[in-house]
């Protein structure tokens, strides 16, 4: 397990379907970009990724967890305080609350990599990691129904003692108070 950083970006797993490889993806960083995401050449897509990563690790420290398995890289988590993910407003079920850290992304791209643990070993870095940082809470919109949401499944962040803070048919938002978890 390693941190996201500029040097570790681009170990992020490939994918060919959609949604495209999280290093890649500017979703919760470029609302504003729209459909012209799709049309724009991966190497400016990793510019734009790269500059975002920057500024996050300038402003706030450490915004994400790379987890391989040997020196395959299979899942990725991104994490920060709402305010670095402008896409947030978008979604009914917001705003995040003030004491917590979005959990924007915790994705095992490969679906032969899921069901294996994972997924619980990345979020455990990501808890850890804000735990250490003094956090109070994170949140996430997890997805009803579909494991194949990089932001992951309303059942697995459950499973692991989250609560819906707020509901919606799609995209609930999900929090864990971070000194009452065990996960």
């Amino acid at each position: 397990m390693v941190e996201l950083a500029e040097k570790t970006l681009a170990k992020l797993p490939e994918r060919r379907e959609s949604p495209s490889s999280c290093k890649y993806c500017l979703y919760w960083e470029h609302p504003e970009l729209g459909e012209e995401i799709v049309a724009m050449p991966q190497e400016k897509r990793l510019e734009e990724k790269l500059a975002w990563l920057r500024r996050v690790w300038k402003e706030w420290g450490c915004c994400g967890k790379l987890l391989s398995v040997g020196d395959k890289a299979v899942g990725y988590a991104q994490y920060a305080p709402a305010r670095f993910f402008p896409t947030v407003a978008e979604y009914p079920a917001g705003p995040v609350s003030g004491d917590a850290v979005l959990l924007a992304c915790l994705f095992i791209p490969n679906p032969k990599d899921r069901r294996q643990g994972l997924g619980s070993v990345l979020l455990a870095a990501v808890l850890a990691d804000l735990r250490a940082r003094g956090i109070e809470a994170v949140e996430t919109f997890a997805r009803r129904g579909s494991q194949e949401n990089p932001s992951g499944p309303v059942e697995f962040y459950l499973k692991h003692g989250f609560r819906v803070l707020r509901a919606d048919p799609e995209f609930p938002l999900l929090r864990l108070d971070l000194e009452q978890a065990t996960a």
